[in-house]
């Protein structure tokens, strides 16, 4: 580190610093408060004249009295259009969800008819097998068809034309009550099918109606919006 000179403040200088400063702060505030003076706003000359419009006060009162029953019926009413709103479409919704559950037990049903039907045809042809099994079994002990045919007819021929015609007729039954289990879940089929359509049809029409009734009230709240003098009365219930 060099050498350095310690220099010992002049007290005297320093307060006529301070002095000068402080004048000159002042002089600057009495210079603004002067301006202050000169550009103070003269006072203000209106012209006299009559105010408040062509109504009385008590006019007035009833005018704001009525305003405010009105904007208390339109809250009244916009409640009670969206209570009924969000009612409906909780009411679309669980229509919505019966039909689905509808469907899928309708679907069931028919999967449960098919199955039983599937049942009933395999039932069928097992028993159908097993009997011509046995009609086979009791063909092979009777003769052939070419050595019954003998001036008269003997045991033998007999039991073989009863086989026979017993063994047909289990065909012939057989046949008629496939055809009939045809039929009828045919029938069961094309009256599901026309009962979903009339369902369908009635779920639209109903989802339509609520569409429409939903609109209608949406249209008659911005009619009520759109009519200035719609003044509201004491007693009127829309």
């Amino acid at each position: 580190v060099g050498p350095y000179v310690l220099v010992t403040p002049n007290e005297t200088r320093r307060k006529q610093l301070r002095q000068s400063k402080l004048s000159f702060a002042k002089k600057e505030l009495d210079d603004l408060e002067q301006w202050k003076k000169e550009h103070r706003p003269g006072p203000i000359t209106l012209v006299p004249q009559r105010l408040g419009g062509n109504e009385s006060e008590a006019q007035v009162r009833q005018n704001q009295q009525m305003i405010l029953m009105q904007s208390k019926y339109q809250k009244k009413h916009k409640r009670e259009e969206y209570v009924k709103a969000k009612k409906a479409a909780e009411e679309a919704e669980i229509l919505k969800k019966k039909a689905i559950q509808r469907e899928k037990a309708e679907r069931l049903e028919v999967k449960k008819r098919q199955e039983e039907m599937q049942r009933r045809e395999m039932l069928l042809e097992d028993q159908k097998y097993k009997t011509n099994e046995f009609l086979n079994r009791l063909d092979v002990g009777l003769p052939k068809s070419d050595s019954c045919q003998i001036a008269n007819p003997g045991p033998e021929s007999t039991a073989w034309k009863r086989s026979h015609a017993y063994k047909q007729a289990l065909r012939e039954d057989e046949n008629r009550r496939l055809e009939e289990m045809r039929q009828e879940q045919r029938s069961k089929a094309e009256l599901l099918e026309f009962k979903q359509k009339q369902e369908e049809e009635t779920r639209t029409r109903a989802l339509k109606n609520e569409q429409r009734r939903v609109n209608n009230a949406f249209l008659d709240r911005l009619q009520n919006k759109t009519q200035p003098n719609n003044i509201y009365h004491p007693g009127y219930t829309g």
